[in-house]
């Protein structure tokens, strides 16, 4: 597929932006975030240069789970707007060429949900087979809890309904079952409804969970779990042709590559690299590249037209569980030796500069890193800015904090009293008044700043995504150095580790006179040997992407 076919596969080169609703901007005062506020301030995301925006649960919920206890899938929280609202939003999103998808939550419903309490009340309830219920729990009935700190059973006793729920979250998050046809066909339903309204895709919610019969008396009847989501894939794609999922599977390699389907993609269209991502973090704790340099290439090439989703954070603990016991030991005494840092003993409640002591250099390196590896770079709400999290705040919420846009009380967010705010405001050297939109925006030096540049030149260059990507041996340990080759274009981009400066020698191009290497971050160019050597001197925590110029090459850079 040429470069110039690529409009309906956009999540190839697209730059995602996940917000929280509740916590982005509050227009009525009541210390809650609202549509209307990310309506507002859609032209901060243009002007960052977010292509598709992320919307967390924005559905009705008694909040016990930060919205993902869903009541109603077809509804909007009344907390947070109407319907028009969204419409709205997609609308403004739309005209600034931004796509909108929301995360997709049907592994369970609350508690609360009209199903499960019809459910719940009789046996010939039309919704008692939506569950899975048994009379007595089976002896693992503790394996696989997710929340060991708040959960010890998968399984539940309910008074009302005198039998056993399953539950692989919480306990008042009931386990959808998967295997019954009408559930399934439900799912379908409500996905149907929000392609109607405008969304361009979803980001699926704990699809390993989803598509897992286990538990199910009625297992047998789906012989192949994958059936389920190519099931899903090809209605969204008879309903909407651009529509795209995007899954959260946190498996080893193999085992996601299966999510993606066959060679032709069939079904999710895009799944997190939580591998490479906690490979990046062993890296940046032991200030050498090599173990994510291992990862990238024991990663597996996804279908032609899916794609891996980058990241280095998100909304949920930074997980580190695919990490030895002693790897993982090594983050955390670099990066959350305090026990209130930690969650569960397999991640970090911690936003990165905080853990990077909010030096500049570094964090843009890991920014430019981000931008620069092949997939498609995913932000959480607040990283453009360097905003930090609020450890007071309980488990994963203490990075869910409002977004900082001045350094005004409650940080712009909102005119509500500091006590009936949504969540708490982070204090010290990452409070709004140290953190903000507004004094950023005003510094050409801020990371702000630099985030725009690194979304700017990343769409300007379909090598990063669409490219073939080698990593390039040297002999510098401190330096990561890889190449991305696309039809005629290449992309060298280099990164150190280290907090002291490196030099090293690349093989970037075949033997040739007159061959450049121009920096795409800087106004700079080298010039590369007749042998297709370059030398480069990096600086601590330096970064530079080249783009090489061959005579004759008309690129515009």
């Amino acid at each position: 597929m040429r470069l110039t076919e690529t409009a309906d596969v956009w999540w190839k080169n697209a730059v995602v932006y996940c917000l929280d609703v509740e916590t982005f901007f509050d227009t009525d005062g009541d210390g809650r975030g609202d549509l209307r506020g990310v309506s507002q301030r859609i032209d901060h995301l243009a002007e960052l240069g977010v292509t598709c925006l992320w919307l967390m649960p924005f559905y009705p919920t008694p909040d016990r789970d930060d919205g993902y206890d869903i009541t109603d899938f077809y509804g909007v929280d009344s907390r947070l707007g109407t319907h028009g609202d969204l419409v709205e939003l997609i609308t403004l999103a739309q005209d600034r060429g931004m796509r909108v998808i929301a995360d997709l939550v049907v592994n369970h419903t609350s508690d609360q949900h009209p199903w499960f309490q019809s459910a719940r009340a009789s046996r010939e309830s039309p919704y008692r087979d939506w569950y899975v219920w048994r009379d007595e729990p089976p002896a693992d009935a503790d394996k696989g809890v997710v929340f060991p700190d708040q959960e010890d059973s998968l399984w539940q006793y309910d008074e009302e309904a005198g039998q056993y729920y399953l539950h692989r979250f919480y306990k008042h998050q009931p386990d959808l079952d998967i295997t019954n046809p009408s559930v399934r066909e439900e799912i379908m339903r409500v996905i149907g409804f929000w392609l109607q309204l405008g969304l361009s895709g979803f980001r699926v919610d704990a699809v390993p969970f989803l598509i897992d019969p286990a538990g199910s008396l009625d297992a047998a009847d789906l012989p192949d779990p994958h059936d389920y989501l190519r099931d899903l894939r090809a209605f969204l794609s008879r309903r909407s042709g651009q529509a795209m999922l995007l899954g959260e599977v946190n498996l080893p390699y193999k085992d996601t590559r299966t999510f993606f389907g066959d060679e032709d993609g069939d079904e999710l269209t895009m799944s997190f690299d939580f591998i490479g991502m906690q490979r990046l973090y062993l890296s940046l704790a032991r200030s050498d590249p090599a173990e994510l340099a291992k990862a990238l290439r024991e990663r597996p090439d996804p279908p032609e037209e899916a794609q891996w989703g980058t990241f280095v954070r998100n909304h949920d603990e930074l997980t580190l569980d695919k990490l030895s016991d002693d790897e993982r030991q090594e983050v955390f005494d670099a990066f959350g030796p305090e026990k209130s840092m930690q969650l569960y003993g397999r991640g970090l409640r911690r936003r990165l500069p905080p853990m990077l002591d909010n030096d500049p250099a570094r964090l843009k390196m890991v920014y430019s890193l981000l931008f620069s590896l092949p997939g498609t770079p995913v932000l959480f709400y607040g990283e453009e800015i360097g905003m930090g999290e609020n450890l007071a705040i309980e488990g994963r919420n203490a990075v869910r904090t409002p977004m900082q846009w001045t350094a005004e009380a409650n940080g712009g967010f909102s005119t509500a009293d500091p006590n009936d705010l949504a969540a708490a405001v982070p204090d010290g050297d990452f409070s709004p008044e140290h953190v903000n939109v507004a004094a950023q925006r005003r510094d050409p030096e801020s990371l702000l700043n630099w985030i725009k540049l690194l979304t700017q030149r990343y769409r300007e260059c379909p090598e990063l995504s669409w490219g073939d990507c080698t990593i390039l041996e040297h002999q510098s340990p401190s330096v990561f150095a890889h190449r991305s080759d696309c039809e005629d274009g290449r992309i060298i981009a280099v990164h150190n580790f280290a907090a002291e400066s490196a030099r090293v020698t690349l093989a970037v191009a075949g033997t040739g006179v007159g061959v450049r290497a121009v920096d795409l971050l800087e106004e700079r160019t080298t010039n590369v040997r007749e042998d297709g050597v370059v030398d480069l001197d990096l600086e601590p925590y330096g970064s530079r992407w080249l783009r090489i110029i061959r005579p004759g090459d008309r690129y515009i850079v």
